[in-house]
């Protein structure tokens, strides 16, 4: 996830797109950069960090146009680096391309640009856009250099795949700037005598609430005077502008309250994108040799907080799908306790930022043991992707809200993959049935849709419960660990009271603590736990509890005489249930904090990022 903005209009660009890159400095900051047509010359600025330093580096060039576009990166290939930040160019230098996205085929791509004489000069997968343009100029139809290049853009748009919003801008057409939107989100501002092109709408909303949404297909051309939009077919269409309410503070924020109801509602993107990535060359995906894979016996995994929980599910995940047996430390303790050394042992750190200082210590321990070591973060770049032997990436973007959502649903997704690659590559799964669950796995996204749909329901409910000083989540077999995950979720925005149990458990101590109108929230999916789960509902409610069931739409009616309330998300199966399931926990967070008025992006005495002992 990155940041897009430009600029064509009869004032120097340079303050707007620079006001605009900090406006998107959210959707990432590893780098930034900035390209401006001055006199008929592109002058480019780029710098590692945050926009900040840009800022610094822009005053010093100096630079002065009416056409510009800015970037600010999210890395997803190559490390964050000048050579590697945005505005990529051309062969010539007279054309530049910023990119969000993945370019799924540019290895491909590269091979054959490479081969008719193109110097790339990054590790990125965006800077095939721009030679593949170039190339493209060389035959593109077109009375004048603006008919050229839209044709050479459109013809670009045809030989590329994946998931991309991207901006060029071309020394030969001056006062014209292109957008494209392919899966990745692009929106134009409409302003008057200066128009605006960008990933999201806080980038220019204090200059015009006038806003195009463009659609997947979609192009657009940007003049001072005017916008153009095509469709799919390259055919001019009408369109009609938004009128945007929001302020500027919500706006950054998508039009959500908060970060964390936005991040929420990330997570089928979010899905997607780390799925995206998983392709079939396992080992070459993980930068660990597919022989050390298939030759494993044990699996150690550690993490904090949130991560965590994410590997007690993996546990479930990799112990059924590859037979491996697995342990789970908190990172903290297994820097401290005696570990064997055990042969053919694979240690994965899980951590959203890769700069846990535990975590960290944890990997390092494990390599002093001989373990073959990998990282499942978010972060390119990130100090544990450097020390583990390889890493999976998750591709959930920035997460700015302290309570981790979507960072935490794109771990258990890579963990999910993880386990059947490691299934398949023992012969633990056959190729059949790791087709078959596979193809199931890409469908979790489609179900993350329906379910971030119960925000209301959920709403409704926290608003009879919220006051209550104690709360109990409770959950069985891959199910638990989200009981844990929905309490500390509760604890860190709410700080009220909250504890996850086994479900079977609850009977040997924790019901004591049960009293009238205790809220309890109970994880029963319709599967073969269900009626022991039921159990579980009519021992807390007998108490006095008051029970909300997260269920399916079949278990809310068998357990409607069990229950106060019931929470109804699809069925995806037993073991991608839970991925669904503490969407629900999230929810039931944000709205109990909510009603408390407490500070849910930034909770008292927490940080994002624990990067000390």
């Amino acid at each position: 996830m990155c940041g897009i903005i430009g600029y064509v209009g009869k004032k120097n660009s340079v303050p707007y797109i620079i006001d605009g890159l900090k406006k998107l400095e959210y959707r990432g900051y590893d780098s930034a950069g900035i390209s401006i047509l001055q006199d008929g010359h592109l002058i480019t600025v780029r710098a590692v960090g945050k926009v900040a330093e840009l800022e610094k580096a822009t005053l010093l060039a100096n630079p002065q146009g009416q056409s510009g576009i800015g970037h600010t990166r999210w890395a997803t290939h190559g490390k964050p680096c000048e050579e590697n930040s945005h505005p990529h160019r051309d062969c010539s230098g007279d054309l530049v391309v910023v990119h969000n996205g993945i370019i799924e085929n540019f290895l491909t791509l590269r091979e054959k640009l490479s081969a008719l004489g193109h110097k790339f000069k990054s590790e990125t997968d965006t800077e095939v856009i721009a030679h593949l343009i170039e190339e493209n100029l060389k035959t593109a139809p077109g009375q004048t250099n603006q008919e050229r290049l839209f044709n050479a853009v459109r013809k670009t748009n045809g030989e590329i795949s994946g998931a991309y919003a991207y901006g060029v801008l071309w020394a030969q057409t001056p006062d014209f700037l292109i957008g494209v939107k392919n899966q990745s989100p692009m929106v134009v501002g409409l302003g008057k005598n200066e128009n605006f092109l960008a990933s999201d709408v806080p980038a220019f909303l204090k200059h015009t609430n006038k806003v195009l949404f463009l659609e997947d297909g979609e192009m657009v051309t940007l003049t001072s005077k005017g916008v153009t939009l095509f469709g799919k077919d390259g055919q001019e269409k009408p369109f009609k502008p938004t009128k945007i309410t929001w302020d500027q503070k919500t706006a950054e924020k998508g039009g959500y309250e908060h970060f964390m109801l936005k991040e929420i509602y990330d997570q089928p993107q979010a899905i997607e994108d780390t799925l995206r990535t998983a392709q079939t060359d396992f080992g070459k995906l993980v930068g660990l040799k597919m022989g050390d894979l298939r030759a494993l016996q044990n699996v150690h995994i550690v993490a904090c907080g949130t991560a965590y929980h994410a590997g007690l599910v993996a546990k479930y995940y990799i112990e059924n799908f590859a037979g491996i047996p697995v342990t789970v430390d908190l990172a903290s303790e297994y820097k401290y306790r005696t570990v064997p050394r055990t042969p053919h042992t694979l240690a994965v750190a899980v951590s959203q930022s890769g700069e846990t200082a535990d975590t960290i210590g944890a990997v390092r321990k494990a390599q002093e043991l001989g373990f073959k070591t990998l990282a499942i973060c978010n972060v390119l770049g990130s100090t544990i992707t450097r020390v583990c032997d390889g890493t999976f990436y998750t591709h959930c973007g920035p997460e700015i809200s302290v309570a981790s959502t979507k960072a935490f649903t794109s771990q258990l997704t890579s963990l999910y993959v993880l386990a059947l690659f490691l299934g398949k590559a023992n012969g633990n799964i056959s190729a059949t049935v790791f087709n078959k669950l596979y193809k199931e796995l890409l469908t979790l996204s489609k179900y993350m849709a329906e379910t971030v749909k119960i925000e209301y329901d959920v709403r409704h409910i926290t608003k009879k419960v919220y006051k209550a000083p104690h709360f109990l989540f409770l959950g069985r077999n891959v199910n638990f660990p989200i009981a844990l995950e929905g309490a500390l979720k509760l604890k860190e925005v709410s700080y009220r009271s909250a504890e996850g149990f086994a479900a079977g458990e609850i009977k040997h101590g924790p019901i004591s603590i049960i009293e009238k109108g205790t809220p309890t929230i109970v994880l029963m999916p319709s599967d073969e736990l269900f009626e022991k789960m039921l159990s579980a509902c009519q021992e807390c409610r007998a108490r006095g509890a008051f029970v909300i069931a997260v269920t399916t739409q079949e278990g809310a009616q068998k357990a409607k005489d069990c229950i106060d309330k019931a929470i109804v998300v699809p069925y995806a199966g037993e073991f991608l249930q839970p991925i669904l399931n503490v969407v629900a926990l999230q929810f039931f967070a944000y709205w109990t904090a909510k009603r408390l008025g407490c500070d849910i992006d930034q909770p008292r005495n927490l940080a994002k990022s624990v990067t000390v002992e």
